[in-house]
């Protein structure tokens, strides 16, 4: 079997495997300016897809631009989200020399459209391909590869629960205590296979207890608005809204919901097989104020004691840039990042300086700034933990900004381990 690696080695975005020519896992972006896309374009027999994030689906519809018509395979979540990104990307750079593909070409992507459950072996460019619950966001998967002599496991990205403590947290009842994310259950599959292809993120980083993130969070919203104050709460749209709302949910802080988020949102409820807790998804949609962006409505809002849960994350575009100057010149107010801000972001810059560039203007910003860890990934432990059972095989670390560095560590433990290069094809 050989793996070409036409991104995501060394780096986290545009993820892109191609197996044998053939199978192509996952082809997504990494979100520059301009975007980058993987180093080649291929026509393979059958694409398989591990979930539905940018980095790695947001170029799936250009592998249809031309005259090959592969078939796709991905979770029916995946397939939504993956459609949604894409229109998306359409109405913001359609017009752009850097938007490498059409409408048509989305629409091509659902006349080929393939979808699985986990667990279901399938069949896709000759090989057998199964799907694993990778607890990363609704529809996330771990892909096995068999082609009958090596079996490949490709983890995509993925995140794993956290060890029972011996006893709950303050502030938190033993019945009510997150292991890891309200949304996903952490990813249990460990299917045997000869090489494993894992992601590493957060090969070099220790998250915090859940259950910690979650208290500190509630307990500094709930400060802000019992003293009159707004809380901005920038989310990714996918996984990390819903996980937000659900946090809110369940210690009854008042929120509303912006941005694609909501879409998003209302589409997971119609996939409950692939979240943790159905009915608390409900309710955590139930109790979020929808926001419609009408006739003056966010500049309302913003003067509200709610929390508001809106893209974008990272304070690149979205109804971020409306709520932000709304709120800025109060320090009784607040913006809670509440995940990863890549370097040369607004989100980046604002946490470190106290001021960002918003809509073209560098505005400083009083409202108080802080910055919580609700990862979706596994961290160093869970990534050692989730490769204890893969000791006797062949691991090819990606997906990270320090992927020699970890590959190294392993194999100071004994492990068959090394870091792929950007471009370079290895046989396993």
């Amino acid at each position: 079997m050989e793996l070409r690696f036409l991104g995501g080695a060394g780096e986290v975005g545009r993820s892109a495997i191609l197996v044998d020519d053939s199978l192509l896992l996952d082809f997504g972006l990494l979100t520059a300016e301009p975007p980058q896309y993987p180093v080649a374009t291929p026509t393979p027999d059958a694409v398989v897809v591990s979930h539905g994030h940018l980095d790695h689906v947001g170029a799936i519809p250009s592998l249809l631009s031309g005259s090959n018509r592969p078939p796709i395979h991905w979770t029916p979540p995946t397939r939504e989200l993956a459609l949604t990104l894409a229109r998306d990307t359409l109405k913001l750079h359609g017009h752009s020399p850097h938007c490498p593909f059409t409408e048509n070409d989305v629409k091509r992507v659902t006349e080929v459209s393939e979808t699985h459950g986990y667990r279901e072996t399938f069949a896709a460019a000759g090989y057998e391909v199964t799907f694993y619950n990778a607890g990363h966001i609704p529809g996330s998967a771990h892909v096995h590869v068999d082609d009958g002599e090596t079996r490949l496991l490709y983890t995509g990205d993925f995140h794993v629960d956290e060890p029972s403590p011996d006893e709950p947290p303050a502030g938190f009842d033993a019945g009510d205590l997150p292991a890891g994310q309200r949304l996903v259950a952490g990813s249990t599959a460990r299917p045997d296979a000869d090489v494993v292809l894992c992601e590493s993120t957060y090969s070099d980083v220790a998250h915090d207890p859940r259950a910690t993130v979650e208290h500190r969070f509630e307990q500094s919203v709930k400060t802000t608005l019992w003293e009159g104050g707004t809380v901005v709460v920038p989310a990714f749209a996918i996984g990390r809204t819903q996980e937000l709302l659900m946090v809110c949910e369940a210690h009854d802080i008042p929120c509303y919901v912006d941005g694609m988020g909501k879409e998003v949102t209302e589409m997971l409820r119609r996939h409950p097989e692939f979240v943790r807790n159905a009915d608390a998804l409900r309710r955590a949609k139930s109790h979020a104020r929808f926001v419609t962006g009408r006739d003056g409505q966010r500049e309302r809002i913003a003067d509200q004691p709610a929390a508001i849960v809106t893209t974008s994350g990272m304070l690149s575009g979205g109804p971020a840039m409306t709520y932000i100057p709304e709120i800025r010149a109060n320090p009784v107010n607040k913006v809670t990042l509440t995940g990863y801000q890549v370097e040369g972001t607004p989100g980046r810059e604002l946490l470190e300086t106290g001021r960002a560039e918003i809509d073209g203007r560098v505005m400083p910003v009083s409202a108080r700034v802080e910055g919580y860890d609700f990862s979706a990934h596994a961290d160093h432990d869970g990534l050692r933990r989730f490769l204890d059972a893969y000791d006797d095989a062949e691991i090819l670390v990606n997906h990270g900004d320090r992927c020699g560095e970890f590959a190294a560590a392993l194999r100071d433990d004994g492990y068959d381990a090394s870091a792929p290069a950007l471009g370079a094809t290895y046989s396993v």
